[in-house]
């Protein structure tokens, strides 16, 4: 079994990081936003991403006949971590979710809208799938559409959307036929978020971040703006999960938060000793070294299981988010442990052990481990998809 990348990627990968070492910026690139820096949040964020797009890497898989180049999805891979690994935002809600969607299933109206404008990097989305009575289990969901003439009529309320206060387009999914079983009279819609009967309310995170309550008053969507088929919302949605739970999750940030770590254990001491020469640390740090390798493995097995081109890496995703995200909170956990009593100090502060590093790991990764499907949902995908097991729920 060949581990290494071809000489193409390699070549791919320096040009990256010759690229990111000519164009630093410190507004873009941020480590201690944990997973939320994959986020094109700001005026800089979206700047720089433009830059990104007139490199050509916005649309590498994508077909050539709409700006595409064909190439292999492992490009996308090695750009993302690049990327991830200097906490900066990353190609993946439009590219992925919104773009490959639209490739596959929507109509050409929707295809000459939106993906030339994802290609330049022109357009935001945000994502709406979760309720309040729907978070990870999204069959469930209850936003209402019904049929008001050449266009449907929206009432209901999302939650958890996290770009919803910068977006420009709603990516969203409501119920179309409630009489239909919980996984099917799903269809998804593309709304624009300025629409006069959209309401948008932060809610703020433990980690620190903002999502979003959305709440639908009589909001009108054209049919033009349905997107594939009716009622096969959530097939759609399910495709574009597995994208999701992969590129939400790279692998660089646990290797960056491990280096954090490791760098400050061979400088530390406690009561006067090497913390490094700690048998107790260094088993720990072993662990995690060696978890942290799986972790890198299990993501190239998203890829390559996604290069045949045949069905989704269904249960691949599912794996690699739910050993990645489970990792991080044991890494974040070994990192309080470890540095003692000051790593309750806030990021950014000075004399604290990692800079502080390991207080907004330990809040954020609580939110990795929910975001694109709880832990418990991605066992229960593994058990069914995989194993073959009977459904629980």
């Amino acid at each position: 079994m060949d581990f290494d990348f071809s000489p193409d990627q390699t070549a791919f990968s320096e040009t990256v990081e010759r690229f990111l070492d000519a164009n630093p910026d410190s507004e873009v690139f941020d480590v201690t936003r944990e997973n939320m820096a994959q986020v094109v949040d700001t005026p800089a964020r979206r700047a720089y991403m433009r830059k990104m797009a007139d490199q050509g890497w916005l649309g590498i898989t994508w077909p050539e006949e709409w700006g595409g180049q064909d190439g292999d999805g492992v490009y996308e891979y090695l750009l993302n971590e690049a990327l991830a690994g200097r906490g900066g935002p990353q190609i993946g809600k439009g590219v992925g979710i919104i773009g490959k969607t639209l490739l596959a299933h929507g109509s050409d109206k929707l295809k000459a809208e939106f993906l030339p404008k994802i290609l330049n990097n022109e357009v935001e989305f945000a994502v709406g799938y979760s309720e309040p009575e729907a978070g990870s289990d999204a069959a469930s969901m209850k936003l209402r559409a019904v049929r008001d003439g050449a266009g449907w009529r929206l009432n209901g309320q999302k939650t958890w959307t996290t770009s919803a206060h910068f977006a420009e387009w709603y990516w969203v999914g409501a119920r179309t036929d409630p009489d239909a079983p919980k996984h099917h009279g799903i269809t998804l819609f593309l709304v624009p978020m300025d629409h006069p009967g959209i309401t948008v309310r932060a809610i703020w995170t433990m980690g620190d971040e903002r999502t979003n309550d959305v709440f639908f008053d009589d909001v009108w969507v054209s049919d033009e703006y349905v997107v594939g088929e009716l009622n096969k919302g959530f097939q759609y949605i399910s495709q574009a999960l597995d994208l999701e739970r992969f590129t939400m999750f790279s692998f660089a940030p646990i290797q960056q938060r491990l280096n954090v770590l490791t760098e400050y254990v061979k400088e530390a001491t406690r009561d006067d000793e090497p913390l490094r020469e700690d048998p107790i640390v260094r088993k720990q740090l072993a662990t995690l070294v060696t978890e942290a390798a799986v972790a890198r493995l299990l993501g190239l097995r998203v890829v390559a299981a996604a290069a045949g081109g045949g069905k989704p890496p269904t249960v691949e995703a599912s794996g690699y988010k739910l050993y990645a995200t489970e990792l991080s909170k044991r890494l974040a956990n070994a990192s309080m442990d470890i540095a003692s009593p000051g790593t309750q100090l806030r990021v950014g502060t000075e004399d604290a052990p990692m800079t502080g590093r390991a207080d907004s790991t330990y809040r954020y990764t609580v939110l990795d481990t929910i975001g694109g499907g709880t832990s418990e949902v991605q066992k229960n995908i593994i058990a069914r998809r995989g194993l073959g097991l009977p459904k629980n729920f």
